[in-house]
């Protein structure tokens, strides 16, 4: 892509190493781009790689209990749990007696930290099952040191071990000492369990390691960090992104009582990557304080380039550019330009999709304190690493002297693996000579000031035969890049973000074209659950159902018509130089997979029968983050009003490691799927937000949520094939079935979102 041609792919890896899902952009993006060290893939092409090592992960106290340490960041996706399932059922270890520790930002020791992408459990479910095979052998060499007998004939079950023919057992707490000392086996001749030895893995009936500890309030979230003699800060931020402040009066703010300290905090030269916004801070005893204090400041504001930006205006320019021909030809496969002039017939829509905010019900906080030149931070953050790098930068410290103590985290979606928050907690520290400075956003602060979603135009065009079905595909995507916020003014789309169900839809069409026009950003843009996945998924999806209403086909029969037959595809071979970081080899797309989902969705929902007047379903499917999702909807529509009574959503990740979590990762997601739907929107005038907190940036509650979600795990038995991801690949196909719901109901085709009052007449 032209915005990286003059970047180095370490160069780009190390900028953009916040952890997201830029870190796998595995660039050379053009195949006469010469690539600088061998190509990785999976954990090995991330930061820091990959660690098994028993003596980092697993700790055994004299009583017996045992301690997994986590490098992974909660945010209600169970990601404690399952690490902690797998390292306890290859130790053989009581998960009565098992409990968790969160590691610090050290990717160093820890391997990589980058909660994102939805690759925790896909990238160390292996290693974490190693470290915990490798302390089991540990133990039972420790054991046969101890009773002089032959390593082979000591046995290892349920925190016990055992010689059967002397009759010797011992708990883990007894041999625990004497195991640490000894060396750690080679992971070439460590002897991991068969699937049908499993104790926990694959378990429906685990819950939450965290859930006493979240329901009695015994644990920590990043607003809850307390320090002793802790003082709190809220920031007035510019209100357009690239602003500063032009001048500031004081006087009224330090009046408030318990205001110690008014800062102003410079605006970071663009583009600002992770870099605080800027603006001027209230420092004071307490957060209400602080408020008041902010409240009473009197701040003119420099609005810099962005000050015109107006959303309705800019999405005139989208389809503009969505329509014109000027745009890089990312995917061409056949000659879809001329199968289109050569077409029976064609057919075109335009979809659009705006900015969203990741709103997680925590806003960013973050807790610093800086003593004998050491950073210390407590922190809800997705990257802990990145944060440790960024801070210590900012503060001109070496990494080493920075401690990131990462808290669970009240929702994520993206938004906290981006540590400006934290530079902000630190930076003011350092002006209060060290002292500790809490940093709280409120829910304004977080709807005015996110890395927002990019807002999209999808601009499809197809050529039909006489039966109605596809031979020329032409897909234009225009949107703002990520890559906005690390290199100056790009105006396309990195390759993970093309790679996001564009250049990888798996069609069965003979000629394909995807274009990607040009877009300037005029606002932080960053990741969002799924990112770029949301509005390929909503157009492409959307666009299929037009095209099956058109043949006066099923929409499911027609759908599996395009799809094909089951094959399996190497993306690269479509222009996918990403695949999600993951060996193409390892992780073809299949479509035998994704057919299965439809068929199981399909087939739940009583696809098919006959709906009552106002009613309907829907259906999409996406490949997403190496997983396969269909959804169903089912829709209620009357006055303008929306119910969805009901949703099936069916998923193939691959091996199931906590089922619990993947049916709850699925409902969250159908919620998530909702708003994007119905209501979820950010708009700019004069290049402010509008939205101020959730009375205008609306998220579904209980009475616009479905009543039932069904959720049918496809596959999942075979341990042997590589796990996909669970967090992010539910959310894409979840709103377009739900406006295609709309239209077998009202007849009605919701081609921008959200539906909000359209349905009104």
């Amino acid at each position: 892509m032209a915005v990286l041609e003059n970047l180095s792919r370490r160069a780009v890896l190390l900028g953009m190493g916040a952890g997201a899902l830029v870190l796998a952009v595995n660039l050379p993006a053009r195949a006469q781009d010469a690539p600088e060290e061998p190509l990785k893939f999976g954990a090995d092409a991330m930061p820091h790689g990959w660690k098994d090592d028993p003596n980092i992960f697993v700790a055994i106290d004299p009583d017996g209990t045992v301690t997994v340490t986590v490098h992974r960041s909660e945010m209600g996706q169970g990601v404690r749990t399952s690490i902690a399932m797998a390292v306890a059922d290859e130790l053989e270890a009581d998960w009565a007696r098992v409990k968790v520790a969160q590691a610090p930002g050290d990717e160093p020791t820890y391997g990589n930290q980058d909660t994102d992408g939805s690759r925790s459990l896909r990238h160390f479910f292996d290693p974490m099952r190693r470290a915990g095979a490798a302390a089991r052998q540990m133990l039972r060499e420790a054991a046969a040191a101890e009773w002089g007998v032959p390593v082979e004939e000591v046995t290892a079950e349920n925190h016990i071990l055992r010689h059967e023919a002397s009759g010797r057992e011992a708990g883990y707490g007894d041999m625990a000492t004497r195991a640490a000392e000894g060396p750690v086996p080679a992971r070439e001749g460590l002897v991991l369990k068969s699937p049908d030895q499993f104790r926990y893995i694959g378990r429906d009936d685990i819950g939450l390691i965290d859930n006493p500890d979240i329901v009695t309030g015994a644990t920590t979230y990043g607003m809850d960090a307390k320090a002793e003699g802790m003082l709190f800060a809220v920031i007035a931020r510019p209100p357009v992104v690239g602003g500063r402040v032009a001048s500031h009066d004081d006087t009224e703010a330090l009046k408030v009582p318990g205001v110690q300290r008014v800062v102003v905090i410079d605006a970071p030269p663009q583009p600002s990557e992770f870099q605080p916004l800027g603006g001027v801070a209230v420092i004071a005893t307490n957060t209400w304080a602080a408020m008041r204090g902010r409240e009473a400041l009197s701040i003119e504001w420099e609005d810099g380039p962005h000050a015109a930006y107006d959303s309705e205006a800019f999405r005139a320019e989208l389809e503009q550019a969505a329509r014109s021909t000027d745009g890089v030809a990312v995917r061409n496969q056949g000659d879809a330009l001329a199968a289109l002039q050569e077409a029976p017939r064609t057919f075109e829509a335009e979809y659009y999709i705006p900015h969203l905010a990741q709103a997680p019900m925590e806003p960013p906080a973050a807790l610093a304190m800086i003593r004998d030149g050491r950073c210390e931070v407590w922190a809800c953050v997705q990257a802990p690493q990145v944060t440790r790098v960024r801070v210590a930068e900012k503060l001109g410290l070496d990494p080493q002297n920075v401690t990131v103590n990462v808290t669970l985290l009240g929702g994520g979606f993206g938004r906290k693996s981006k540590p400006d928050f934290v530079v902000e907690a630190a930076v003011l520290s350092r002006e209060m000579d060290g002292a500790p400075v809490k940093v709280v956003w409120t829910r304004e602060d977080d709807l005015h000031h996110s890395y927002f979603h990019t807002v999209s135009v999808e601009h499809l065009k197809a050529g039909l035969d006489e039966s109605g079905r596809p031979t020329a595909w032409l897909h234009r995507t225009a949107a703002p890049t990520i890559g906005s916020i690390f290199a100056p003014d790009p105006k396309q789309k990195l390759p993970f973000e093309l790679g996001m169900g564009l250049t990888n839809m798996p069609l069965d069409i003979p000629n394909v074209r995807a274009e990607n026009p040009q877009a300037q950003a005029h606002t932080r843009i960053g990741w969002y659950r799924s990112v770029s996945n949301i509005p390929h998924a909503f157009a492409i999806q959307s666009f299929i159902a037009e095209l099956a209403h058109e043949a006066g086909r099923d929409h499911r029969d027609y759908l599996l018509e395009v799809i094909g037959p089951a094959r399996r595809i190497d993306p690269t071979e479509q222009g996918d130089v990403w695949n999600y970081g993951e060996d193409p080899a390892r992780y073809p797309i299949d479509t035998g997979r994704l057919r299965r989902v439809i068929e199981t969705a399909t087939d739940a929902a009583g696809w098919g029968r006959e709906m009552p007047e106002g009613s309907g379903l829907g259906l999409a499917a996406h490949y997403s983050f190496v997983t396969y999702v269909a959804v169903v909807a089912e829709t209620e529509v009357s006055d303008g009003n929306v119910l969805i009574p009901r949703v099936h959503i069916a998923v193939d990740c691959g091996p199931h490691v906590n089922p619990d979590r993947i049916r709850s990762q699925m409902e969250g997601a159908v919620i998530m799927g909702v708003g994007q739907a119905l209501m979820s929107q950010i708009t700019f005038a004069n290049g402010r937000a509008q939205q101020d907190n959730f009375d205008s940036y609306l998220v579904p509650r209980m009475d616009s949520s479905p009543r039932e979600i069904h959720v049918h795990l496809v596959g999942g038995g075979d341990y042997g094939q590589p796990l996909g991801g669970v967090g992010e690949p539910g959310l894409p196909p979840v709103t377009p079935a739900i406006t295609n719901a709309i239209f077998a109901a009202t007849g009605k085709r919701i081609r921008a979102l959200p539906v909000a009052d359209q349905l009104r007449s």
